[in-house]
């Protein structure tokens, strides 16, 4: 006789959606499944939801089908711990949940993550912080490697600054701010103005604001 379950499925980067992260989840939970006497009647898949996030909108649709639908499920499967949760403490408060409602929570790797047996419960919360600390070095090396960026170039990633618009584009900005006009020099608003109707554009191909023209006069 098969046991009913869900499959709930993670991954944290809009960018992950269209990867394999979600193939490689669905069958390891599909293969375990297979093995062990479970039937899959429903995937949830929680598209770019950080782990380190308890607000989880298809987690949160999950436990309503749960609580509310007669199918009868009490099994989640998921593919491994971390794809619950990369945060200790989010990790057991979910799982926490899922106890307190009588739901079985199965991972892939790493079996039941909720017996009461020490053991199990000691492997649980080892696996979470490995997941915790894994989720913090990665985040502290992208700093870091930003840093090592920054000061080898001067600068890295994110919005490329006012000064960097083309030196043309600068000396046209420059003209007009110290062209008099009945003795006084062109706001910024005309500037910006005067800017896009000669074609001219940021350094991102956005037309000017009065804005952008003020941070380029003030920068420059």
């Amino acid at each position: 006789m098969t046991v009913k379950a869900f499959a709930y499925l993670r991954v944290s980067g809009q960018g992950q959606i269209e990867g394999d992260g979600f193939p490689r989840q669905e069958k390891a939970i599909r293969d375990y499944a297979k093995a062990h006497g479970f039937e899959i009647i429903e995937v949830f898949k929680e598209e770019g939801v950080s782990g380190t996030l308890i607000d989880r909108p298809t987690l949160a649709e999950l436990m309503v089908s749960l609580e509310q639908n007669g199918h009868g499920v009490k099994t989640i499967i998921i593919e491994r711990v971390d794809r619950l949760a990369r945060d200790l403490m989010v990790q057991e408060t979910i799982l926490d949940d899922f106890k307190q409602n009588g739901i079985n929570v199965i991972s892939a790797t790493d079996g039941d993550l909720l017996e009461d047996d020490p053991t199990r419960k000691l492997v649980r919360q080892v696996l979470g912080a490995i997941a915790e600390y894994d989720k913090t070095m990665t985040v502290l090396k992208l700093r870091a490697a930003r840093e090592r960026k920054r000061k080898a170039k001067g600068k890295c990633e994110g919005r490329k600054a006012y000064g960097e618009v083309k030196p043309e584009v600068l000396d046209e900005i420059k003209r007009l701010y110290r062209k008099p006009r009945n003795g006084k020099r062109l706001s910024s608003v005309r500037i910006a103005q005067q800017m896009n109707e000669a074609g001219f554009t940021t350094a991102t191909g956005k037309p000017f604001t009065s804005q952008i023209v003020r941070n380029i006069i003030h920068k420059a």
